[in-house]
């Protein structure tokens, strides 16, 4: 049987070894709750609903449907807020088609039935919606430098002093992000006014 030979030098070997240095490894942020999930995201998603049916009942049926079917698939949806835009966009346009020959019973409240809307306000409703589903489906950061830009009204020194990045490089991710933004929506079919 052979024997494990032995440094030579015993102290040169250990002194050759580097010295371990703990490393911090970022930790998973902490995923929401089904409740927190749907106290943060229902009044977001009932107005988006809301944007592509013009009815509110239609939009509360598909906004809850639409949680439903996230808590029926449990942790395997890894973007639960952009699956969420997705299926309540999906569930929409199903409803629109199925039911496109219908008038609401509160016509005369809505000031219009759904079919007597001119196309571009449909249009234009889609490509709202089609615009916030692009941005959910966005990183985090990408998020909130649009948010900081144009829910906050924010200026590039603004969002720099809030986020920790250069003043050029918010406007360089701004800038990527909104032409990317721009790209995705000619994807879809939806044109963009004003270049």
């Amino acid at each position: 049987m052979a024997t494990l030979a032995s440094p030579r030098f015993p102290s040169q070997a250990a002194e050759a070894l580097p010295a371990v240095t703990p490393v911090a490894l970022p930790m998973k942020p902490a995923t929401p709750s089904f409740a927190e999930l749907f106290a943060a995201e229902e009044s977001g998603l009932l107005r988006f609903s809301l944007g592509l049916t013009g009815r509110r009942e239609v939009a509360e049926e598909l906004v809850q449907e639409s949680f439903l079917r996230l808590h029926q698939l449990g942790d395997e949806v890894l973007n639960p807020r952009a699956w969420l835009y997705h299926c309540v966009r999906n569930l929409a346009l199903n409803h629109l088609r199925d039911h496109r020959h219908e008038a609401p019973l509160d016509a005369a409240a809505v000031g219009v039935a759904e079919e007597q809307l001119p196309p571009e306000a449909l249009a234009r409703m889609e490509a709202a919606g089609m615009v916030r589903l692009l941005i959910a489906e966005l990183p985090p950061e990408d998020r909130d430098l649009i948010r900081l830009k144009y829910a906050g009204n924010l200026k590039y020194k603004e969002i720099s002093e809030q986020t920790g990045l250069s003043v050029g490089h918010v406007g360089y991710k701004l800038h990527h992000v909104l032409k990317n933004l721009a790209d995705a929506l000619r994807r879809a079919g939806v044109e963009c006014s004003g270049g």
